[in-house]
């Protein structure tokens, strides 16, 4: 564990220092967040109780998808895992005292972590101090605020046990784009991060909340509005622990298949 944990601490260290970067990130997700508030604004003036949400709900699921974007990016994805396994470099991983998988984890765990503390304190301030239906309100009561750290959590988990599936299936393939884009386009649009997913059909969301994708920033974002409380609460966060566990297994099946029948390409 001590040594994975060596690999986490020099990817977060190393993120940290992309301080100009998070300021562009920064302003990039302020005018989105903007935008996207008041685009609902304007289907909410026209009747209120025709959409699932509260628009305070809403403005709280808009600015904390903003400030945590480095968790649920879908295509915010290692570079150097790909290049390892496109360059030949894979051979040099192989050699090592570790498991791929969980070096792999550990490292995407820290990238997307680092990222988010450079950008999400300064937005979750300002969001802060807007007012009311535009900005980000508290949590309805304390425990509230708990399960959201803990779906948080699990979310920031499931994202990165995706992450890992793309990457193994990688190494039975000499390139890795075209497992990208599917999977980014995919996880834009199922995990509710171009519309949240209370505004589809009932049906549909039904559906789509059992998807693993949903199990990202959808949760949480919910429990922090609102949204989601009591039993459904409890529901939509075992389906995470779940979706984690699973995805977890079939990883590193995937990653040992991969690993014995990976061919080096390059070097």
């Amino acid at each position: 564990m001590k040594k994975y944990f060596s690999f986490f601490r020099l990817r977060l260290v190393t993120g940290l220092q992309y301080r100009t970067a998070a300021l562009a990130g920064m302003v990039t997700q302020f005018f989105w967040g903007f935008m996207e508030i008041a685009v609902f604004h304007a289907f909410y003036k026209a009747d209120p109780a025709a959409y699932p949400m509260t628009m305070e709900a809403t403005a709280a699921y808009v600015w904390l998808q903003q400030a945590l974007l480095a968790f649920f990016g879908a295509w915010m994805f290692e570079g150097e895992i790909f290049a390892t396994i496109s360059s030949g470099n894979l051979a040099y991983e192989l050699c090592r005292p570790v498991r791929i998988y969980n070096m792999w984890f550990a490292r995407s765990v820290a990238s997307r972590l680092s990222k988010a503390i450079l950008r999400c304190m300064p937005i979750l301030v300002v969001a802060a101090f807007l007012p009311r239906g535009y900005g980000l309100g508290l949590p309805i009561s304390p425990e509230a605020f708990l399960c959201f750290l803990f779906s948080l959590t699990v979310g920031l988990l499931v994202m990165v046990a995706l992450n890992m599936l793309v990457y193994g299936a990688c190494l039975f393939t000499i390139s890795g784009d075209g497992a990208r884009i599917l999977f980014a386009s995919l996880s834009e649009f199922l995990a509710g991060q171009v519309i949240p997913l209370p505004f589809f059909p009932e049906k549909v969301e039904r559906i789509l909340e059992l998807n693993p994708w949903a199990s990202m920033g959808n949760v949480p974002f919910r429990i922090y509005g609102g949204d989601l409380a009591g039993q459904e609460m409890l529901r939509a966060m075992c389906i995470q622990v779940i979706w984690l566990v699973v995805l977890v297994a079939a990883g590193r099946l995937l990653c040992a298949g991969g690993e014995k029948r990976a061919v080096v390409q390059g070097g």
